[in-house]
């Protein structure tokens, strides 16, 4: 790693060598030393290349065909199979690391949010909506909604004193900060009183379930809608949508609320069943809609780029805010599910 240096200075000091012994720098032994170490450090240099090259060669030989140019659906595909694969892992592994999941996918999403609303001529306060975001599933794990309700009255008393102090603040400045935290965070706390009415493992399972139906909704409204959908559901808010994969959502939900009649310790009808997944089928296709608008309010076509294939971690998650708060308020309010504060 350090070769090239070492020539460097070897040449230097070959050249300080003979100047202290009485040589110009013209001479023509300072100029063939010189030169010779150029000439090494270029050899090493074309080498090092050399070596990089072979290597990359035989990781692209060893590179199946239809790995080495992904089609979009085959990069969406991988890269929602990693998100998958970390979501289930955390769901099932505890209390802890779900509430560690949501709290990290509040704070990137609150972030991508902040940022595309800067472009809309809006100066939130991004540290305080961020931090807000983070801490309420946090402390809907440790206070339950006394614990929501406390991150919110301390978020809107800061963003006040904010507004107050720094003169460039707006009131509309004030309410994106305000929506951003609530819009990413605490609507994500459904998810946290869900998972802690039941015992383990049948709460983390009841989570994932939810999970589940969020990603059929999506899954067969892509498919269905992508193949057969002609009939535009918002075509000025989301133009690629459909009423064919809108409703081809809605099924692909309920089918998956009625499997969670299967879970020890919910009580739940099948009736029951398909109008909750009725019911957060919609409001997962809401809340689509809602980030789609927002985007294309800010000029963005998506909220990120940490998730290839799918934008930002906003545009992967924008079905589930409104279903988390949604299918906890059905389950506990339909005596479903038992309420744990």
């Amino acid at each position: 790693m350090n070769e090239p240096q070492n020539i460097n200075q070897d040449a230097s000091k070959a050249e300080a060598r003979f100047s202290l012994e009485g040589f110009s720098p013209d001479d023509e032994r300072v100029r063939t030393a010189s030169d010779a170490a150029r000439e090494e450090k270029a050899h090493h240099d074309a080498e090092r290349a050399a070596r990089k090259e072979k290597m990359k060669r035989f990781a692209l030989s060893k590179t199946p065909e239809k790995l080495k140019n992904p089609t979009d659906i085959q990069v969406r595909f991988r890269t929602g199979l990693v998100y998958t694969l970390i979501t289930v892992v955390c769901i099932l592994a505890g209390d802890i690391p779900t509430v560690l999941m949501l709290s990290a996918t509040a704070g990137i999403a609150a972030g991508e949010f902040y940022y595309m609303l800067r472009s809309d001529a809006k100066l939130p306060n991004e540290m305080l909506g961020i931090i807000a975001a983070v801490l309420y599933p946090i402390s809907a794990y440790f206070y339950g909604l006394t614990g929501i309700a406390l991150v919110g009255l301390g978020l809107l008393i800061a963003l006040i004193v904010w507004y107050v102090f720094w003169l460039r603040a707006r009131i509309a400045d004030v309410g994106v900060s305000f929506f951003g935290a609530a819009y990413t965070g605490m609507l994500l706390c459904g998810i946290v009183l869900t998972r802690a009415s039941l015992p383990e493992p049948w709460g983390g399972i009841l989570v994932l379930g939810i999970f589940l139906s969020v990603w059929a909704n999506d899954a067969f409204a892509y498919l269905i809608g992508r193949k057969f959908g002609k009939h535009k559901l918002a075509p000025r808010t989301s133009p690629k949508k459909s009423w064919e994969g809108f409703f081809a959502g809605l099924v692909g939900s309920m089918l998956f609320w009625c499997l969670l009649t299967l879970i020890p310790g919910v009580s739940m009808s099948i009736p029951q069943a398909l109008l909750f997944g009725f019911v957060c089928g919609f409001m997962g296709v809401l809340g689509d809609l809602a980030e789609s608008r927002i985007k294309r309010n800010s000029g963005f076509k998506d909220s990120g780029t940490i998730m290839p294939g799918h934008g930002g971690l906003l545009d992967r998650s924008d079905s589930l805010f409104l279903v988390a708060v949604t299918s906890a308020v059905l389950l506990i309010a339909g005596g479903c599910i038992p309420y744990v504060g």
